[in-house]
């Protein structure tokens, strides 16, 4: 029996990074989205917030894509992950922009009040 270690080669970077993509898309397209619909009742606050969030969408597909190829490279090259805490910054700017998005939609719900019609 050979010892193949825990690096599924391939298929777990794989998966991974699309994550990341699909959420920095998701990122991408909510902020420019909101910042749209947001923008005749908020103004240029909106519009600046949207562009923003976009903007750290884009550096965090960034960001994800080096950790995924320097990831990937340890697994080949050691067979292990030699610093598993880098994501941290990932998340971390994940989380902000989260709270400055959903701040954002709070505010609009209030200024645009509770009616349907608004």
């Amino acid at each position: 029996m050979t010892d193949r270690g825990l690096f599924d080669p391939g298929l777990q970077p794989e998966r991974t990074a699309l994550a990341w993509r699909r959420t920095c898309l998701a990122v991408v397209v909510l902020s420019l989205g909101g910042a749209r619909l947001m923008a005749p009742r908020l103004g240029a606050t909106a519009v600046v917030l949207g562009v923003a969030c976009a903007a750290a969408g884009v550096v965090l597909h960034h960001l994800a894509g080096s950790r995924q190829r320097r990831h990937t490279a340890h697994l080949l090259t050691d067979g292990h992950l030699r610093d598993a805490t880098t994501s941290a910054h990932l998340l971390l700017l994940l989380t902000v922009v989260g709270v400055v998005m959903g701040v954002t939609a709070a505010a609009f719900v209030v200024v645009r009040g509770f009616s349907p019609a608004g």
